[in-house]
C-alpha cells in the first residue's frame, strides 16, 4: 500500500510543472468538496490541495515524497505524460486526455487527469484499481476507502496519567471508574483528524461534527452502534453528561449510525442525582476542553477527543 501512495504522490513532483495555460478548466464550485481518502483505514493528508469530486469522479492532488518511498515514475514534459509503475503493473496518463495505457493496452477513461492552477489531479479510482487496489465509496461520510478497512485502534495510542485530568472530575469522580466500578488506569486523547478510530474492542467512531437542527445545537457522532453516551469535560466543573436524542438518530444503509447529542441540557442542574441548580442554558460548548466517550470498552482507560469546536 505504501507503494501505491508513493506512485500517486510522486506524480505531483513531476506534473506540478505543467503550465497553467494547458490546464483543464474546473470551476471553484466543482472543486469545492469535503471528500476524504482513506488508505487501509487511515485518512491521507495531501500536500498542495484537497481531493475533490467532479462529474461523479474523485480527483486526487499529487504532492509528496514518492521517490523516497521507492516508486518508479517516468515523466515526459513536452507530451504531458506520466507513467506509474507498481510491480508488473503500469499506467500511463496524458493530461487532459481520456486515453490511458494500462499494462501496455489502450484504455478509454470516463474522466481525465487535470492540471489546475499549476497542480495536477488524477482520477483516484482509475489509478488505484489499475494498480491492484480495492476501492469503495462511502456516500455517508463522502470518503473513498482504498485497500483494507481496518481502523486504527485506541489501544495503540499513548496512555496518559489521570492525575493532570482530575480537574475535570472534581464533581464527578464516579466517571473515573469503568462500568464494573473499577478505577481506570489512565486516559487516551486523540484529535478529530485521527478519526476514524476503533475504541479498543468496542465502538468504531467515524466522525464528529456540530450541527444545528430547528435552531438547536447538537454534536453529531457517526459510529457503528447506538447507545454510547458522551460527556463534555469542563475544567473544575461538573461533566456535562449527554445521551443520544433517540428521535434524531439516523441509521444508514451501510450499517453505521449518526447519533445526535444536545449541546445544552436541563439535566445539568443535577450532579450525581443531586439538585445543584444554575442556569443550564448558559453552557457554552467552547468551555469544554475534551469530549469523552462513556463506553463499556475499553475498560482500562478513558477515551477522549480534544474538543474540535473550541
Amino acid at each position: 500500500m505504501k507503494k501505491l501512495l508513493a506512485v500517486l504522490l510522486v506524480g505531483s513532483v513531476c506534473l506540478g510543472f505543467v503550465n497553467s495555460s494547458d490546464s483543464v478548466k474546473v470551476s471553484a464550485k466543482q472543486a469545492k468538496s469535503n471528500v476524504a481518502v482513506l488508505v487501509d483505514g487511515r485518512k491521507i493528508k495531501f500536500q498542495g490541495g484537497d481531493p475533490f469530486m467532479v462529474n461523479g469522479r474523485v480527483q486526487v492532488p499529487l504532492r509528496g515524497v514518492g521517490e523516497a518511498l521507492g516508486a518508479r515514475v517516468e515523466f515526459n514534459g513536452p507530451e504531458k505524460k506520466v507513467k506509474y509503475a507498481k510491480g508488473d503493473k503500469s499506467i500511463e496518463l496524458t493530461i487532459g486526455s481520456q486515453q490511458a495505457v494500462v499494462d501496455g493496452q489502450s484504455v478509454t477513461m470516463d474522466t481525465t487527469a487535470k492540471a489546475i492552477q499549476g497542480r495536477t489531479y488524477v482520477p483516484l479510482r482509475f489509478v488505484s484499481e489499475n494498480l491492484g487496489e480495492s476501492v469503495s465509496w462511502d456516500s455517508v461520510g463522502q470518503w473513498v476507502w482504498i485497500g483494507e478497512k481496518t481502523l486504527p485502534n485506541t489501544d495503540n495510542l499513548p496512555m496518559q496519567s489521570l492525575d493532570k485530568f482530575k480537574k475535570y472530575y472534581t464533581k464527578d469522580t464516579k466517571l473515573l471508574n469503568n462500568f464494573r466500578r473499577v478505577p481506570y488506569e489512565g486516559i487516551k486523547v486523540f484529535q478529530s483528524e485521527q478519526l476514524p478510530l476503533r475504541l479498543s474492542k468496542g465502538n468504531e467512531v467515524y466522525s464528529i461534527s456540530k450541527v444545528k437542527i430547528d435552531g438547536e445545537n447538537f454534536v453529531a457522532v457517526r459510529s457503528n452502534q447506538i447507545g454510547t453516551p458522551i460527556y463534555f469535560m469542563v475544567e473544575n466543573g461538573s461533566a456535562k453528561y449527554r445521551r443520544e436524542v433517540l428521535w434524531r438518530t439516523e441509521e444508514h444503509s451501510d450499517g453505521t449510525v449518526t447519533s445526535y447529542f444536545s449541546v445544552k441540557s436541563e439535566d445539568d442542574v443535577f450532579v450525581n442525582g443531586e439538585l445543584v441548580g444554575g442556569d443550564w442554558t448558559k453552557f457554552d460548548l467552547k468551555s469544554a476542553d475534551y469530549i469523552a466517550f462513556r463506553t463499556e470498552f475499553p475498560d482500562e482507560y478513558i477515551v477522549a477527543i480534544v474538543n474540535p469546536f473550541k
